[in-house]
């Protein structure tokens, strides 16, 4: 049986260059590049930042590293210029890779890059309101992110931080006195609490006075009114049945729902350290914590005394640290809402808390559609509920077009419409606006989820017609087309890293894309299934790309179907 190779050939290149300079290896590491052309080799080490040091020119000192490194692992260790390009050894590359993968199988890719708890605000709906598209970017992106975390050696905790009170209760409260029923709740209870708010915004609009009401019903409703609570109460189970029924469907699972409401009892405390540590001042009536002369206040109680969202939020960020004793706390929420997160830091270093220094706004664009804004508000939504069941009723219609005859069509449509929808979001970079067209979204062709999905579909179908065990043995292929795939692969682990460190799924769906695209090019070009030496070690590299394909997909929180 042939030896085992396990090599990190950029940390290989770290470890030679460091024999041959006089910088630190993270230095080292961080001036490596890819060179943009394959016949330059693999990687490059660039001398420029050593010619100041040396006061040399670089190409001589490329030159000079150049003629002093020999490592049987590169096939070949040149200057060029200022560069000093290594080429791996596509053998050992393939047979290590192969190897790595086919041994940790679906744990490849995972590290101790940290530990400990990170709680992670995310989705966080509003209660009598249907979950629309813009409810999704949160809620597949703290996904997403939460599955990274853990495969790096963190404990991520996702809160589904409802917006289950404020203002906006009030309104609903006296907007469904005023045109609702009972009876039309009852048989479709967010679609006529959605009409309600709708209308009350509409209406105020033309009679000011309304927004006193609403604002009067929430402060009953804050003061303990029986008949403001019940219909809260109510407000709040109807909406969480039906949250939790998309959730179901995208994959989606928390370990905490502990919404707005559930700080209630827990401001005062906040609003009376914040009293006696002097940071409370009055302006206009409202309290506040000044935070300087260039900075606008935080608001921390009304002119009414009613509390608003830094109050809870403050008392939130302090029931997570005591309760979890976090390492970081994250919010995914929209770049709108940068300013705010700010000043919550800000207020809790004033409290004499620095561990505020360890809570990180994780903020994204805007979903468009026909490139305007949507905005609940106005009625301008397109509901999240309908969106996923158009995209799986897509897929259904395409696998009816391609294979009729698949067993499981039903939850194949699913997971290829769902997964179409989530791959689509997350594959933007996280801060990007986008535009959302269903039937892009569900091509399979292009760079969509599905197309992934199907890249992975055909591997296990090639597994299939080849029914053969596959042995550790002699896993080396020399091709162009197969060390394409086995480098790519080999960079999963580092993606998966730098996805972690970036809080940014779309660099492991950009990366599912492209070690897609390497895999359908050596399928066209290779005869994978000829009986020959090589046909176990082809096979291997079959496997592993299914294997790291399949991993890369669960981190965004999409199915793998094995047929399509």
């Amino acid at each position: 049986m042939q030896e085992v190779l396990s090599v990190d050939f950029k940390q290989k290149v770290v470890d030679l260059v460091s024999e041959q300079v006089d910088l630190p290896k993270e230095k080292i590491a961080m001036l490596i590049e890819r060179p943009k052309n394959a016949k330059m080799g693999d990687y490059a080490f660039p001398a420029f930042a050593l010619a100041k040091i040396e006061h040399k020119n670089p190409a001589l000192i490329a030159k000079e590293i150049a003629e002093k490194i020999s490592d049987d692992n590169f096939t070949s260790i040149e200057a060029v210029g200022p560069y000093v390009n290594f080429a791996i050894d596509h053998a050992k590359l393939v047979n290590a890779t192969l190897n790595d993968v086919l041994t940790e199988k679906d744990h490849f890719g995972d590290q101790q890059l940290g530990k400990g708890n990170v709680p992670i605000d995310m989705s966080s709906p509003n209660i009598a309101k249907p979950m629309s598209m813009g409810h999704l970017r949160s809620t597949v992106i703290g996904n997403s992110i939460a599955k990274t975390l853990e495969k790096v050696g963190y404990t991520p905790i996702k809160i589904n931080y409802l917006g289950d009170y404020g203002t906006q209760f009030g309104k609903l409260i006296t907007a469904y006195r005023l045109w609702g029923n009972e009876e039309d709740v009852k048989k479709d209870p967010i679609t006529n609490l959605f009409h309600y708010y709708v209308k009350f915004h509409e209406e105020a609009e033309k009679d000011p006075k309304l927004d006193d009401e609403g604002r009067a019903a929430f402060k009953k409703l804050e003061n303990g009114d029986e008949e403001e609570i019940k219909l809260w109460k109510w407000f709040r189970e109807v909406s969480l049945q039906e949250f939790n029924r998309i959730y179901k469907e995208l994959g989606v699972t928390f370990d905490s729902y502990n919404g707005e409401a559930f700080f209630n009892d827990k401001m005062q405390p906040v609003v009376d350290e914040l009293r006696e540590k002097g940071l409370l001042e009055e302006s206009r009536g409202a309290q506040v914590v000044n935070l300087g002369e260039d900075e606008n206040p935080a608001l921390i109680l009304k002119s009414d005394g009613s509390s608003l969202y830094m109050t809870r939020d403050l008392a939130a960020a302090l029931y997570r640290k005591k309760e979890y004793d976090f390492v970081m706390s994250l919010y995914v929420a929209g770049g709108e809402q940068s300013g705010h997160f700010k000043q919550l830091k800000q207020v809790l270093k004033k409290m004499g808390y620095d561990w505020a220094d360890n809570i990180h706004h994780i903020p994204f664009g805007l979903i468009t559609q026909g490139g305007k804004k949507l905005s609940t508000r106005k009625g301008n939504v397109v509901f999240l509920d309908k969106v996923l069941k158009d995209a799986v009723s897509l897929a259904e219609q395409q696998i009816e077009e391609k294979n009729p005859n698949l067993a499981n069509k039903d939850q194949v449509a699913h997971d290829v419409g769902v997964g179409a929808v989530v791959f689509h979001d997350l594959k933007n970079d996280r801060m990007d606006n986008f535009d959302f067209d269903l039937e892009e979204v569900v091509r399979f062709e292009g760079d969509t989820g599905p197309y992934v999905q199907y890249t992975n579909a055909r591997a296990q179908s090639i597994l299939r017609k080849a029914n053969k065990e596959i042995s550790m043995d002699n896993l080396s292929l020399n091709d162009d087309w197969s060390f394409a795939v086995a480098k790519a692969i080999a960079d999963f682990p580092a993606i998966v890293a730098k996805a972690s460190e970036k809080f940014e799924p779309s660099i492991i769906a950009k990366y599912a894309l492209d070690l897609s695209k390497k895999f359908n090019k050596y399928y066209a070009n290779v005869r994978i299934l000829d009986e020959d030496d090589q046909l176990n070690a082809r096979l291997a590299l079959v496997q592993a790309t299914s294997i790291v394909l399949t991993e890369a997909l669960r981190l965004l929180g999409v199915n793998a179907p094995k047929e399509m």
